[in-house]
């Protein structure tokens, strides 16, 4: 599995991990949130894109995304369910490396394509308690653009290639 971000290009997760903590280590006066969402687009195959964002508060952010296929999904709700599935795998790993820093303190938050307006609106509960149920904060639309703006941008252009 590797990341990429737009500036510094293709890395496996243990070097996101540090770029991140060199983007902590930069600023330590301020705070910091740890953003994972997932978006998909369905074409010839799903493609699924997740982004992790490390946010400064009030000062910028950095991303990485990896993007990868899987074979058509029969409905949406299972389509949100992997979304959801793939960002709490990669939250899972980023929480084990925080816990052997002392950067314990940054919160992690889930970033979920779902929203009262639209299609998924039946099917919120039932999302955010499977993230809260892994121990992660769950954010919705609008609030969730790590999944509905910085993963869906990612998706967009590549949904076809597959």
């Amino acid at each position: 599995m590797y990341f990429i971000n737009p500036t510094k290009g293709r890395m496996d997760i243990d070097k996101m991990f540090e770029d991140i903590m060199e983007f902590v280590e930069g600023d330590r006066q301020s705070s910091y949130k740890l953003m994972v969402g997932t978006d998909s687009q369905p074409g010839k195959s799903v493609c699924f894109v997740t982004a992790v964002i490390i946010y400064r508060e009030g000062k910028g952010a950095r991303y990485y995304y990896r993007k990868f296929y899987n074979k058509k999904i029969p409905s949406l709700k299972q389509r949100i369910f992997m979304e959801a599935t793939y960002s709490i795998e990669v939250a899972n790993q980023l929480f084990e490396r925080l816990n052997q820093t002392d950067k314990k303190d940054i919160n992690i938050e889930i970033h979920l394509d779902v929203g009262e307006n639209g299609k998924t609106r039946d099917i919120i509960k039932e999302v955010v308690n499977m993230v809260l149920g892994c121990g992660f904060e769950a954010q919705v639309k609008p609030s969730s653009y790590g999944a509905s703006k910085v993963a869906d941008k990612h998706t967009k252009s590549m949904a076809n290639i597959g």
